[in-house]
């Protein structure tokens, strides 16, 4: 008896280590590639940016940024208090997105949480930072898992013209995703410089990716694609800023949209709406802003004035909802950005994840958020 019991424990203890190793499999792909090693075409225009010194990439904005590289003990010790108003206390309302083809001539959004977001302009779809994975994490056992499910399944995607991506992190640059996309969508991949390394690794052609320098411009299916600047950071690993950040200009014939990705607050806002606006609509990261990063997320009052200083029109909130990556309660964000949107006159909607938005004729804030806290 007491054998039989060991080779159940022998067999249940090797079992669990297959499925680890199963779940793991694909660690090494998930961190990417060292960019400058990915051959002498990529390297030699790394190194021809401007952003690109000492071998790595900086914010060149005058302003300093710092990153804490550990927490403080008090942030430690918060960490593990208060951890239920971290999440939604029950299920975050969703919407199914509409199957009907983009307005021919107006600017229409679909969210589908956190920094994933469908615009539709002029009659072209772009897809930004599309992640459909479970966690943001190198591997699906480990890291903050989904407050709610995506609202539409990656096959249901309509046929989208490009798809950008603001920088490598986890939570904006998905390697399952990515896959998915370049299996079941024809469109290029836009990224900033460094970041086609990972896309080649992971089995994206190399006609469909058009990597950008800030200020550097593409136009395709009709749309003007500006890479503009941003303060942040990037790495999968501990190796950081091996590739370029960056936030987005789509242009029209007559409408303008700006995407921030992740990004403190800095000046160069006001020059991004001079050259390349004024802007129909700005998706702004609103969520996972701390004092032991203030250079590199914007709060979301910040938020606001970079929307004002791009002239913006109307603001969507992004960047918050879907996964807790900071220590303020989970919707704090939203009730924050709400505030000083009416003490600054400022025009935002407040959509559920999946819900269309157009942005002439943007609804009414409800504060759904408001039964979830």
């Amino acid at each position: 008896m007491a054998g039989k019991r060991t080779a159940r424990r022998i067999l249940a203890g090797g079992a669990a280590l297959a499925a680890a190793g199963w779940a793991l499999r694909d660690v090494p792909a998930e961190l990417g590639v060292r960019p400058l090693m990915s051959g002498p075409d990529r390297a030699a225009r790394m190194r021809r940016s401007p952003q690109f010194r000492n071998g790595t990439f900086v914010n060149t904005m005058p302003e300093p940024t710092a990153l804490m590289s550990t927490p403080p003990a008090s942030m430690l010790g918060e960490l593990t208090r208060e951890r239920g108003q971290r999440r939604p206390a029950g299920p975050v309302p969703l919407r199914v997105p509409p199957a009907d083809p983009p307005p021919a001539d107006g600017v229409r959004a679909i969210w589908y949480g956190h920094a994933s977001t469908l615009v539709e302009i002029e009659g072209r779809r772009v897809l930004f930072d599309p992640v459909w994975s479970r966690r943001p994490s190198p591997s699906q056992l480990v890291g903050p898992k989904r407050h709610h499910p995506v609202p539409v399944e990656l096959r249901e995607l309509p046929e989208v013209d490009a798809i950008a991506i603001s920088h490598d992190h986890y939570d904006h640059l998905d390697m399952a995703t990515v896959r998915r996309l370049t299996r079941t969508q024809r469109a290029p991949f836009l990224v900033p410089l460094g970041i086609g390394a990972h896309l080649e690794r992971w089995g994206v052609p190399t006609y469909r990716i058009v990597e950008l320098d800030w200020d550097e411009e593409v136009e395709v299916a009709g749309l003007r694609f500006v890479a503009t600047a941003a303060r942040h950071f990037s790495g999968r690993s501990l190796t950081r800023n091996d590739t370029l950040w960056g936030s987005w200009v789509v242009a029209g014939r007559a409408r303008r949209v700006f995407y921030a990705g992740d990004s403190g607050y800095f000046e160069g806002y006001r020059g991004i709406g001079s050259a390349h606006g004024p802007f129909d609509l700005t998706l702004m990261p609103i969520g996972a802003y701390s004092p032991s990063w203030p250079d590199i997320h914007m709060d979301p009052e910040q938020a606001v004035q970079a929307h004002l200083d791009l002239g913006g029109s109307l603001l969507l909130p992004v960047h918050w909802a879907t996964f807790t990556l900071a220590l303020h309660p989970w919707a704090e964000p939203v009730e924050r950005l709400w505030r000083e949107a009416k003490a600054r006159d400022a025009r935002i909607v407040v959509p559920r994840p999946g819900e269309a938005v157009d942005a002439s004729a943007a609804p009414a804030v409800e504060g759904w958020w408001e039964t979830l806290v």
